[in-house]
């Protein structure tokens, strides 16, 4: 099957800095496609030249084997990072301003179910919570019962309770079989809801693929966890796979036994010690670097 969007060779240059370097990837229909990266990586140029918002210098984006066009407008739904919503509107009333733009799309009620917005239709904008104003975003995204979504770090901000509510309601839409451009800061966010996921880091991609595949393909079954002080002198010196962090130091290992054994044998006191899975946060810290970015 023809991948729904096609990014290919694409470039964003400014007077001091090249923002996107050569960018390639394709996007499967029905798949939710994670762009991560640090601050600065050039992933949200990137998703503005894939809304059609930014022109690319060189390179193209391809909506179903075409140049975006009229009828990707219509057929594309963006929740962005920040948006200001009309004062004096309802929610139906916000709702039913934006359905009138497109030629087909969602009824108004069904939105409202879909998005858990009934008993706040006839809310004014002003009164909505930060949660609620940001569902109501989604329905307005949504208002055109796009093909593709484009949800621009969709949860900053949100509390976990609010956050996981809102990851069902996209998961409701992943449902419908619709494909979603995902851009987010949160490892578990893009752990739970991407298909696939691709790591920008100054510009270009790092790393592309499942995130069970990526995951496979950097780390062994399991990390243990040391406090740093806890690592002595005696443990530097064993044929293991240490990642230093700051505080902690992270081994990764498929032979878990030989590896507490030998941690044993070094002195090593195993009284703080931990022993997870790797996830995405692991994967994104290795590829991108522990260095706060400005």
């Amino acid at each position: 099957m023809a991948p729904i969007l096609e990014v290919r060779n694409l470039v964003k240059l400014y007077p001091r800095v090249t923002a996107v370097d050569g960018v390639s990837f394709e996007v499967a229909e029905g798949c939710c496609f994670g762009l991560l990266g640090p601050n600065g990586a050039g992933k949200t140029t990137t998703v503005e030249i894939l809304e059609g918002i930014l022109p690319a210098s060189s390179g193209e984006v391809l909506y179903r084997g075409a140049r975006l066009d009229h009828r990707f407008r219509n057929e594309a739904g963006i929740l962005f990072q920040k948006t200001a919503l009309q004062d004096f509107l309802t929610v139906r009333q916000t709702l039913n301003l934006f359905r009138g733009l497109y030629p087909q799309g969602y009824d108004i009620d069904e939105l409202l179910r879909l998005c858990s917005l009934q008993k706040l239709a006839d809310r004014d904008n002003r009164k909505l919570s930060g949660g609620q104003q940001q569902r109501l975003l989604l329905a307005v995204a949504l208002v055109n019962d796009p093909s593709i979504l484009f949800l621009d770090e969709p949860t900053t901000g949100f509390d976990p309770q609010a956050r996981r509510n809102f990851w069902t309601l996209i998961e409701s839409v992943k449902a419908r079989r619709r494909t979603i451009v995902l851009t987010t800061h949160y490892m578990e966010e893009a752990q739970r809801l991407c298909d696939e996921i691709a790591i920008m880091d100054r510009g270009r991609i790092i790393a592309r693929g499942p995130p069970r595949q990526l995951l496979a393909e950097h780390f062994a079954e399991v990390l243990i966890e040391l406090p740093r002080d806890d690592f002595g002198e005696s443990a530097r010196h064993l044929p293991l796979r240490v990642i230093d962090g700051a505080d902690r130091i992270e081994i990764t290992t498929d032979d878990l036994d030989g590896t507490l054994k030998a941690l044993m044998q070094a002195q090593v006191p195993l009284r703080n010690l931990r022993i997870r899975p790797p996830n995405l946060e692991d994967l994104f810290l290795e590829l991108t670097g522990k260095e706060l970015r400005p």
